[in-house]
């Protein structure tokens, strides 16, 4: 008698290489970012200027990212980077006291903005006893310079170096007691020197003085370490 017996039959496994999607990143959006034509407007200077002879203006630009206005601005922009710039705020301030009826508008310098070209991201600098009144910041890479009041209960005017990317100023020296009463404009604008690396800060009537600053450049830009 034959006997059958089954052949083993071999299971062809079927290989699927699955390709998976590739997802294609949207290429970043490029902003552009320009200021408009300046103009004058009314100005109350602080009881500080008050002295000040003539009809006070103040020259203000606006701050346009894709054709639409984010700010008012005043005084000249620095280039911190070759994408980035700082320029200082113009506020619009409502002056009208309690008792008074109807809006009374006034223009201020205000803060320092940093703003991205390539983002358009604009960002409000928060520099160590920067006083909107005293302060007259001198720029170099990305540190400023000037001279600031402190908020403390002691108060005092200070000379200040501080850089965008630090949080503690690199200098920060108090040089006078304040107020001043003898001088409206407390401190002449700051000078700055390359190598070595100083900036030279000036009382009113006063000796200047000189500050060593020890650093680099490290501001971190939005988008920084991202592939492009």
């Amino acid at each position: 008698m034959q006997t059958l017996r089954s052949a083993p039959v071999p299971l062809l496994l079927i290989l699927c290489a699955c390709t998976p999607l590739q997802t294609f990143a949207a290429p970043p959006k490029l902003h552009t970012v320009t200021l408009g034509p300046a103009k004058k407007v009314p100005y109350t200077p602080p009881s500080a200027e008050s002295s000040s002879p003539g009809d006070p203006t103040l020259k203000v630009r606006p701050l346009f990212v894709d054709s639409r206005q984010r700010e008012w601005t005043t005084g000249d922009s620095h280039d911190v980077t070759d994408r980035s710039f700082t320029i200082r705020r113009a506020l619009r301030i409502n002056d009208r006291l309690p008792d008074e009826s109807g809006d009374r508008w006034v223009w201020q310098p205000g803060p320092w903005l940093l703003v991205d070209r390539t983002t358009g991201h604009i960002a409000a600098l928060h520099l160590p006893d920067f006083d909107p009144v005293v302060s007259d910041v001198a720029w170099f890479r990305d540190y400023a310079a000037y001279c600031g009041v402190a908020t403390t209960a002691k108060g005092g005017l200070f000379a200040v170096v501080a850089q965008i990317s630090t949080r503690k100023p690199i200098v920060h020296k108090q040089i006078a007691p304040w107020p001043q009463p003898d001088h409206a404009i407390p401190c002449q604008p700051a000078t700055w020197q390359r190598q070595p690396m100083r900036a030279t800060l000036q009382l009113t009537g006063g000796t200047p003085m000189t500050f060593d600053v020890v650093g680099t450049t490290s501001l971190i830009e939005d988008g920084d370490g991202e592939d492009q």
